[in-house]
């Protein structure tokens, strides 16, 4: 019995140190434990999302902030307000003298004014000129009908006398020719002795008469042959005259049409330079476009020039209008479609992000997509705008715009392990799909 007592106890000895430690055993259990929660860690719902880095702006362009520069070259006459300074629309924020040697004078623009009123009399007396050469034209025309129509009648009288004369002096030259017929039968007759001496001559005087009848006749009817050509050729003459006349009055119209136009021309262009003037003047004064912050002023010194477009300093309005311009990889855009959810930390506002678990991060805020640029801005860069998400927490009242921001554009909802699987291979994310039937039926 002793000796099986001893055997037993050596046995039992050497079985107890071939036992496992506590310690392993605990070791392995953690082990195992660790390794279930990995697994079922890795079948968790994970948010896919893009990221992308940006800053906070304005969702309306006229609530960023706004150069505000010189219309014209002038140089730095006084400030009147200060870095920081809130100032209200039309409000002067500083004043500019000339710098440019043709608008130096200070009467310049009475000057102007009197050279345009002098252009303006020589206007209105060409006008008159105009009217006067019209009225001339017309009573030259007036003139011109009833001088033709006199010659015209003038005419027709010297072509009827002239007819009658011809008739006149056809009738005595047969007159002319019976008075000869019978002289000369009773001058044979005288000679043979069978009339008197008294009645011959009674004949031979009758015949002389018919003959300076015939001669009178005939001058008469080459008189009225010269009446009726100085008729014609008075008829041409009053024509070409008056012709002549209307001519050079309607030159001198036309003349003075043009010479009316041309100043009228200049009347424009003088009109033109006085307005410029004028506002040029009203540009000494640089304005602010509208309510806001001066958060910076460009051009500082008194008497330092500035040219056409320079801008001297910068405000922004005083609104509540926020976003966030991210920048995201072109290979993601195509994924990100307005209405998006987004969820944005703010650089200098504590927070806790976890991006596949939205609902568990702290300090973040919502936001939706609303714009999407069209074309890369920068680096292969897109941009997007991001409005608040009415939904969701308003952003904080602190935030100054061009501050940075970190922001992550929520897509589908994936197990850890795709996407793990996803990063590992550089897949792109899943695009989101409505798998719902109703909304299939719906469509």
């Amino acid at each position: 019995m002793d000796h099986l007592d001893k055997l037993s106890e050596t046995h039992l000895y050497s079985l107890r140190t071939l036992k496992t430690p506590g310690v392993g055993r605990t070791v392995a259990k953690v082990l195992i434990v660790i390794t279930l929660i990995f697994i079922i860690f890795l079948f968790l719902p994970w948010q896919q999302n893009i990221r992308g880095k940006g800053k906070l702006t304005a969702l309306k362009p006229k609530n960023r902030p706004q150069m505000v520069q010189s219309a014209i070259a002038g140089r730095i006459s006084s400030w009147n307000i200060i870095e920081g300074e809130y100032v209200n629309d039309g409000d002067t924020l500083l004043t500019i003298t000339e710098i440019k040697d043709k608008f130096f004078d200070p009467n310049l623009i009475f000057r102007m004014e009197e050279q345009l009123e002098a252009k303006q009399n020589s206007r209105d007396a060409k006008s008159d000129k105009i009217i006067a050469l019209k009225n001339q034209i017309k009573a030259l025309r007036k003139a011109l009908t009833a001088k033709t129509s006199q010659a015209e009648n003038k005419l027709t009288q010297a072509s009827l006398k002239l007819e009658a004369d011809s008739l006149e002096f056809i009738a005595e030259k047969v007159n002319y020719e019976n008075a000869s017929s019978v002289f000369s039968r009773n001058k044979n007759r005288f000679d043979a002795g069978n009339i008197t001496l008294t009645k011959f001559q009674e004949i031979e005087s009758k015949f002389q008469m018919s003959a300076a009848k015939v001669l009178k006749a005939e001058n008469e009817w080459l008189q009225r042959k010269a009446d009726l050509a100085n008729a014609e050729l008075e008829l041409t003459s009053i024509e070409a005259d008056y012709t002549d006349k209307i001519s050079k009055a309607q030159s001198n119209l036309n003349e003075t049409i043009s010479g009316l136009n041309e100043t009228m021309g200049e009347i424009s262009k003088m009109e033109n330079e006085l307005s410029n003037v004028r506002i040029r003047k009203e540009q000494y004064q640089i304005i602010a476009p509208q309510s806001g912050y001066v958060v910076k002023v460009i051009k500082v010194g008194i008497g330092e020039t500035i040219k056409e477009g320079d801008a001297v300093a910068t405000i922004l309005p005083e609104s509540n209008d926020k976003a966030v311009e991210m920048y995201v990889k072109a290979m993601d855009i195509p994924l990100i479609q307005t209405g998006k959810k987004v969820r944005v930390q703010f650089d200098g506002w504590p927070a806790l992000q976890f991006s596949g678990w939205p609902n568990v991060s702290v300090g973040t805020f919502g936001g939706v997509v609303a714009i999407i640029d069209r074309v890369q801005s920068k680096n292969g860069m897109f941009r997007i705008i991001v409005k608040p998400d009415p939904d969701d927490e308003e952003w904080p009242e602190q935030l100054r715009l061009g501050s940075g921001i970190k922001g992550w554009v929520m897509l589908n909802n994936v197990p850890i392990w795709y996407e793990i699987w996803r990063q590992m291979n550089g897949f792109p994310p899943t695009i989101y799909e409505d798998e719902n039937p109703e909304n299939e039926m719906g469509k």
